[in-house]
């Protein structure tokens, strides 16, 4: 695992180099699109690199981490509409490109399955774009999720519900009380994994992610096991970090070629 850690704008810069250089090489590139406000600034500046030096998405794929339960298809916190609004419709993704879960399938069951098909369809994920929650989930894998797992129906916590309070007029009945996501497992078969924590409230899921045990109570340090995974944090998500030095020394005498 890859830490770096340095301010939130040149995060998002370091998380569009990656992808950048990824769709450059290989224009038919498997991406994975996160939701939250984590990767908002990548998707900004992947937007303007789309639009002032000619990075195109028009061979490209994506799939979404996730989805909520039950959310009219016209809603605006659907994350199906969130991503179009966030990148896809940003760039030149082909029609039909970017693909979700179906939260509103009559079976959602079939539909957890399907979406596993066609990721692996797709030939799997080349990069996965991650956030991680205060709780240390990340897509919506809550804490007690099974580290083999796959796209499923899961219940969300209610400190998930409380903190995506902000995106439905801070009213959190408003929340969905069910999701469908990416499991674990499916995560883990990525072949890169890029996640961004900013702000002191991750200070402790950071903390957790990087130097704790791997546990089911902290989903997010399944990553400690996947060969190429480089955790993005500013300062103050980097706070509670023991070897926060360390991870600085080590990324800044890296040559260029062999970051990220």
């Amino acid at each position: 695992m890859e830490v770096v850690i340095a301010p939130a704008a040149r995060l998002a810069e370091l998380a569009a180099d990656a992808v950048d250089a990824l769709v450059r090489a290989r224009p038919d590139a498997v991406l994975g699109l996160a939701t939250g406000s984590s990767p908002l600034k990548v998707y900004d500046e992947l937007a303007r690199r789309h639009a002032e030096a000619g990075l195109s998405f028009a061979r490209a794929r994506a799939f979404m981490l996730d989805e909520y339960v039950g959310l009219p298809a016209d809603h605006p916190e659907r994350y199906r509409n969130v991503i179009e609004t966030e990148i896809a419709s940003r760039v030149d993704f082909a029609p039909g490109a970017v693909q979700g879960p179906d939260g509103n399938a009559e079976d959602l069951t079939a539909a957890c399955a399907a979406y596993e098909a066609a990721i692996r369809d797709a030939g799997g994920v080349d990069l996965q774009i991650l956030g991680i929650g205060t709780d240390g989930h990340i897509a919506f894998n809550e804490p007690g999720s099974s580290l083999a797992s796959r796209t499923r129906i899961k219940t969300l916590t209610a400190q998930t519900r409380e903190d995506n309070a902000r995106f439905f007029g801070d009213d959190v009945d408003r929340v969905p009380r069910h999701c469908l996501t990416q499991g674990l497992a499916t995560i883990m078969s990525a072949r890169h994994l890029v996640l961004l924590a900013t702000g002191k409230g991750k200070a402790e899921a950071v903390h957790q992610l990087v130097e704790g045990p791997i546990s089911a109570l902290w989903p997010a340090t399944i990553m400690q096991m996947h060969p190429h995974a480089t955790v993005l944090v500013d300062d103050a998500a980097a706070s509670r970090l023991q070897l926060a030095d360390y991870y600085r020394q080590t990324y800044a005498s890296k040559p260029e070629w062999q970051r990220l």
